[in-house]
């Protein structure tokens, strides 16, 4: 199983980064844009790493780890962002989803927020709903927060207008930073006003910062995992991370005044790429030195 994938690997990709290299292609449904690693994208019963361009699909399931963030960018031009421990379906048959977007979103678990850019929102068309736990909204181009936790299901509206449907009664929300909420095994409570203090530390569990450990499209450092001489070295490696969330890749290249080509010998190095800045780098290999017990470094 090793070799077969190795081979994969050096073929296709070789002499550039090629390990679970990502492709650049046209929008579709929903592309991966920010990822604060661990998290994982689940299809069709397997999960794999998330890695930032991956495209997400109708179907698959998102799904962060401890101190991690997604951002997932629609084809209408709307951002999801996830916090960390969450999962979230993504569900869309839309034929041309970026000019008439129909979907949903199963918030199955964590913090989430919905945003639709100002200048989109005459754009395009979209019908989206958002399950949050027991309650569901109805997106008219707006921007929503909530989270679904042990404690209670919360949807808040952030800016422009929302429908809020739960157990058959359906309301509507159109005043900036009101919630609803619904406690786990209780009745709904009263539509309630979040102060702006309330609001700043909700709406910082789904962001993220310059220096937060996040990979962004474009990010031009990396952390360096491993050095190996050997690929079943660079394999156990690659493993390792890919199996903990971080899309780790591999770089191959010839040995110092070795020639491949006649059976000398190769280089092989275990990266985690696309990282915005080398703070951000350096975040990322401290969390993976005490996760994972990498010997992890910051490259440009």
């Amino acid at each position: 199983m090793h070799a077969i994938r190795w081979i994969l690997v050096v073929v296709l990709g070789w002499p550039a980064v090629a390990a679970a290299q990502v492709i650049d292609r046209p929008l579709t449904h929903a592309t991966i844009e920010t990822v604060q690693m661990p998290a994982w994208l689940e299809r069709d019963g397997r999960s794999q790493p998330l890695a930032v361009g991956m495209e997400v699909r109708n179907g698959d399931k998102i799904r962060t780890g401890a101190q991690a963030r997604v951002y997932i960018g629609l084809a209408e031009r709307s951002t999801v962002k996830l916090g960390e421990n969450a999962v979230l379906g993504f569900y869309s048959r839309s034929l041309k989803p970026a000019g008439n977007f129909k979907g949903a979103l199963d918030v199955l678990k964590g913090a989430f927020r919905f945003t639709t850019h100002a200048s989109q929102r005459m754009r395009s068309r979209r019908e989206v709903s958002i399950r949050v736990g027991t309650a569901t909204a109805g997106i008219r181009g707006t921007d929503l927060w909530g989270k679904s936790d042990p404690i209670r299901d919360l949807i808040l509206l952030i800016e422009g207008n929302t429908e809020i449907r739960h157990a058959g009664v359906t309301f509507e929300m159109a005043e900036a930073l009101t919630y609803f909420a619904v406690p786990r095994n209780g009745p709904p409570q009263a539509l309630a006003k979040a102060d702006p203090e309330s609001f700043r530390q909700w709406a910082r569990e789904t962001e993220v910062l310059p220096g937060d450990g996040a990979a962004h499209r474009g990010g031009k450092w990396q952390v360096l995992l491993a050095r190996a001489g050997q690929q079943g070295e660079a394999l156990a490696a690659y493993d390792k991370a890919r199996s903990a969330g971080y899309a780790a890749q591999v770089r191959v290249s010839p040995a110092a005044g070795g020639k491949p080509e006649k059976g000398g010998d190769w280089n092989y190095e275990v990266l985690l790429p696309q990282l915005a800045s080398e703070q951000d780098a350096a975040v990322v290999a401290n969390k993976v030195k005490s996760q994972l017990g990498f010997d992890a470094v910051p490259l440009r």
